[in-house]
């Protein structure tokens, strides 16, 4: 059985949490077994964790002959993590537990083009509305996590290059947010968070996957070796700018031409269903019209299927994923998007690595902004250093 360690060092409290948060562990014994620690070092690492709340003990296990062993549990009720999926038209804001669980949740509606200075505050003031609404029994709040569109700076905590975002580039998001809390924040790509909200759960032991967020603009969240994947600048995964000859001499929305978000895009979609009198207004508007059984509009979304599907396959060249997860408005059409996008991405493709490539919608749906925030920011706070940290303060 494989562990979150990587080195041969003792364990420290940190990394008997890891075991016990990915539920490798839930006994003492277990844990000597599997870290080699004596009984002594397993009951001191697991008694600081119980003092720090991050670890309790439940129901007792199976008796094998004696005392039953006691069950030792991550205490996800034991603080809450607060969360924003920043979007162009639309803010999706949650407040979340320790395991990235959703338990309130709120849309914020925004004019395309409100600025960081106007829309930074409203978020503040509904996260703090939310969180008090939970009352002091949800715990301490142990971070934010924010995703926006675009190229993200990590460590700054800002939109890097953004061409949804007007006015957003270089402007850190954590300042706007110091009445809220003072807990860290942690700001990241949106399809970067997608896809690690996917890897929570069943498609935990997924570690190579490449989830395409197919909305109003065209991104792309990676794993590979179970990393994700954020590149030299953060720039991995922008494969809505990437050149087709399907988009040859049409503008795309980021100045340039030739982009196959300009022909796949959702705001492409809305723009040609637009100059056919059409009234539409958002990606949203044109899924709604598919589902109705309208067949321009489902012709549209298949195309859209096939058009992505034939630069995404360089991709599955490249980094031979196990399985492609789509996300976005257009998961709303699931079946009718996939069945261009199997069409052109197979057909491109080398065969061995589409052998057993799986193509699968996304988990969390319209919540995945929010719950890949959340599980961010936590994968920051409950790291083995961070924990670590947080253990030696108590001393």
């Amino acid at each position: 059985m494989r562990t979150p360690r990587s080195t041969t060092s003792p364990a420290t409290g940190g990394d008997v949490f890891a075991l016990i948060r990915a539920g490798l562990a839930t006994t003492r014994t277990e844990i000597g077994n599997l870290t080699g620690l004596s009984r002594t070092a397993v009951a001191a690492r697991v008694s600081s964790l119980q003092a720090s709340g991050l670890v309790v003990e439940r129901e007792e296990g199976v008796s094998t002959g004696g005392r039953p062993p006691v069950k030792l549990s991550f205490h996800v009720q034991a603080g809450v993590v607060l969360s924003a999926a920043i979007g162009r038209s639309r803010t999706q804001l949650a407040i979340c537990d320790l395991a990235g669980d959703v338990l309130v949740a709120e849309d914020v509606e925004q004019e395309i083009g409100t600025s960081p200075a106007e829309l930074m505050p409203v978020i503040a003031r509904r996260l703090l509305a939310l969180r008090e609404g939970l009352g002091e029994t949800a715990g301490r709040t142990v971070g934010i996590g924010i995703s926006l569109p675009g190229t993200v700076d990590t460590e700054r905590g800002c939109s890097l290059n953004s061409p949804m975002m007007s006015g957003w580039d270089g402007v850190p998001l954590q300042p706007f947010l110091a009445d809220v809390t003072d807990a860290p924040v942690f700001v990241d790509n949106d399809a970067n968070v997608m896809v690690l909200a996917e890897r929570r759960g069943e498609r935990r032991d997924f570690a190579d996957m490449l989830l395409i967020k197919a909305s109003t603009g065209l991104g792309a969240g990676l794993v590979s070796g179970g990393v994700l994947q954020r590149g030299a600048l953060g720039a991995a995964g922008e494969i809505g700018h990437t050149k087709t000859a399907a988009a040859q001499g049409v503008v795309c929305r980021c100045g340039d031409v030739g982009c196959i978000e300009a022909v796949a895009g959702g705001w492409a979609l809305v723009r040609n269903l637009q100059e056919q009198g059409r009234e539409v207004t958002h990606i949203r508007d044109v899924i709604t019209l598919a589902l109705a059984g309208d067949a321009e509009a489902r012709r549209m979304i298949r195309e859209s299927g096939r058009q992505i599907g034939e630069v995404l396959s360089g991709a599955i060249n490249l980094l031979n994923p196990e399985v492609v997860i789509v996300g976005g408005d257009m998961a709303q059409a699931y079946d009718t998007f996939v069945a261009g996008l199997r069409e052109t991405l197979y057909g491109n493709a080398i065969a061995v690595a589409t052998q057993q490539l799986q193509i699968l919608p996304w988990t969390h749906g319209e919540l995945s902004g929010v719950v890949g925030s959340a599980t961010m920011a936590l994968d920051h706070v409950l790291s083995v250093r961070a924990v670590d940290r947080l253990l030696a303060q108590q001393k």
